[in-house]
């Protein structure tokens, strides 16, 4: 088989490849003995059907189906013989079978070179999760906002009618929610000024394969909610072109952190087992552990 690679930028490749008429030969041969097995064609029992006649009925399917068993064992092939590691999947073009010979052409993005910087020690702050009075009276400000009434007393008949005995226990309840609200944004803070440190520290290309695919995801499933808020398809084609406006940077971000954190783990064998893991936040887990806390002032 012959392969050529084509160094198109920092990180894209562009393959093209060449299988010979044997290599074709034999998995056509595969493909039309598995056919043989299901095909029905009048006059011969099934899978007695001589290979001319199925060539005649099913020769469209046959190469099809060749193209699609050559093309994965190939690319595989390829990357071996060439060490090339792929950042995703790649883009097949200009797939052609004649005269026995297949060629085709994947362009892929490598697995770009990360230079993650320090990542140990990466100083944090944690703010307060304490619910202050001022901060409490402000809740229950928004409480009695929410009755309508300017008049409305907050007391035990208030804390009665929000389903507490009396006050002291809606107050109680009051301060424990605003703290387990401050509490999960303080632990998203710190996360961000872990992810912050590293991206500042970090130095890598940014594979736009990953980019494209994952944009487009959040893409759609941007437009599925609009629709499913009942939004047109003419205002949906319009909202696209400013959404991924939006998104582009997002996305580039996030795809540059999941590289890094990637590297992180690679260089400290942090691995998940369990398919519902996750490792970006096993690793956020670790660099939290390695962090270097300070009290906020």
């Amino acid at each position: 088989m012959k392969v050529e690679v084509k160094k198109v930028d920092a990180l894209k490749r562009e393959m093209k490849f060449e299988v010979p008429r044997q290599k074709v030969t034999e998995a056509m041969d595969a493909v039309y003995e598995e056919i043989g097995k299901h095909a029905k064609v009048r006059g011969f029992r099934t899978g007695k059907v001589p290979r001319h006649i199925l060539a005649s009925s099913h020769g469209q399917l046959a190469k099809d189906e060749t193209i699609k068993k050559i093309i994965p064992e190939a690319y595989h092939e390829g990357l071996s013989q060439h060490q090339l590691d792929p950042v995703d999947l790649p883009e097949i073009t200009d797939v052609n079978l004649k005269d026995g010979v297949l060629t085709f052409t994947a362009t892929l993005d490598v697995r770009p070179s990360v230079e993650v910087g320090r990542y140990k020690a990466i100083s944090v702050v944690r703010q307060t999760s304490e619910a202050s009075e001022e901060e409490l009276s402000k809740a229950m400000e928004f409480f009695k906002k929410g009755k309508g009434e300017g008049d409305v007393v907050i007391d035990d008949n208030f804390a009665k009618g929000m389903g507490f005995p009396n006050l002291e226990e809606f107050k109680k309840a009051l301060k424990h929610q605003l703290e387990f609200d401050k509490d999960r944004n303080n632990r998203m803070d710190v996360e961000n000024q872990i992810v912050e440190d590293l991206l500042k520290n970090a130095k890598l290309v940014v594979p736009q394969s990953l980019v494209k695919r994952q944009l487009q995801y959040r893409l759609n499933d941007a437009l599925r909610r609009l629709k499913s808020q009942g939004a047109k398809d003419e205002e949906l084609k319009k909202k696209a072109e400013e959404l991924r406006e939006q998104l582009q940077p997002v996305v580039e971000r996030e795809v540059k952190v999941y590289l890094i954190l990637e590297e992180i783990a690679k260089r400290e064998n942090i691995t998940v087992a369990d398919p519902n893991d996750s490792l970006p936040v096993k690793v956020i887990e670790f660099l939290l552990k390695e962090a270097a806390w300070k009290d906020a002032k």
